[in-house]
């Protein structure tokens, strides 16, 4: 008998891993412009380099997140409970990245603009992630990864 966690395959974590990456990095240029709009520091090679900072880097940490938390739980978090404190470890995780890189790029170290961009990215993607857990737990890929295999197989 299979248990719920090996059913939660790497490749599922690293496909989610890629989803969430694209809409938080649509979020992050979009907020990257706003903050530095409203500071009068608008760029868009900035934001752009932000978010591509942040793809690639936080692509690695989601994944090991993503497993951390089937190993705790011993299945993917399903309850609204379980989803929220995934949340919250993730955002914790995630907006303390967004500072630093942040920081780095915009050569201002650790200052006012790099902690308002991660201040809103906290409300914004703390939002988007929990709906994107959601949504993760509606789709059937297991359904979806048997019915090529035997199409491949068969």
């Amino acid at each position: 008998m299979k248990t719920t966690y090996k059913k939660s395959s790497h490749l599922r974590s690293v496909l989610k891993g890629f989803s969430w990456r694209f809409v938080a990095l649509t979020d992050t240029i979009l907020v990257v412009l706003l903050v530095t709009s409203l500071m009068g520091q608008c760029s868009l090679e900035d934001a752009l380099k932000i978010g591509a900072s942040e793809f690639l880097f936080k692509l690695a940490i989601y994944y090991f997140h993503e497993r951390i938390w089937l190993r705790i739980l011993k299945k993917q978090a399903t309850t609204s409970k379980e989803i929220l404190y995934k949340t919250i470890s993730w955002r914790v995780v995630a907006t303390t990245t967004t500072f630093v890189i942040s920081g780095l790029i915009l050569n201002e170290g650790f200052g006012e603009i790099a902690l308002y961009i991660a201040l809103v990215e906290l409300f914004t993607k703390f939002v988007l992630y929990y709906l994107h857990e959601k949504l993760w737990l509606k789709l059937p890929l297991g359904k979806i990864r048997n019915f090529f295999l035997k199409k491949i197989g068969g």
